[in-house]
């Protein structure tokens, strides 16, 4: 029987990008690629560059505030796929979290 895993995101590491504006918290990493984050940006933060989703897809959960990817507004509640190989431009007006999941890594 495997044993379960579990994390609290205020007790994850923190890597802060683009000047702090947006906080990435790993929840949990797979030896073999899988990966669970949990993202904070701050009002007006807004993502650097385009968000290529390789080598797979991405699962986004917005758990508060409203998220957007550069072309509509997710408020909390949405589940947004993105498929391998699509992109966007994640950022938020209002500031929000976000739970992310990359089952291929």
């Amino acid at each position: 029987m495997s044993e379960i895993e579990w994390a609290l995101s205020e007790d994850a590491p923190v890597k802060e990008k683009f000047g702090g504006t947006v906080r990435v918290r790993t929840l949990w990493r797979s030896t073999d690629g899988p990966t669970a984050q949990v993202v904070e940006l701050d009002p007006g933060a807004c993502w650097e560059g385009l968000d290529v989703h390789e080598p797979g897809p991405e699962e986004v959960y917005v758990v508060s505030g409203v998220f957007n990817d550069g072309v509509r507004d997710y408020p909390a509640g949405s589940f947004i796929h993105n498929p391998k190989g699509s992109a966007h431009v994640p950022q938020s007006k209002t500031g929000c979290t976000i739970f992310v999941f990359y089952p291929e890594g």
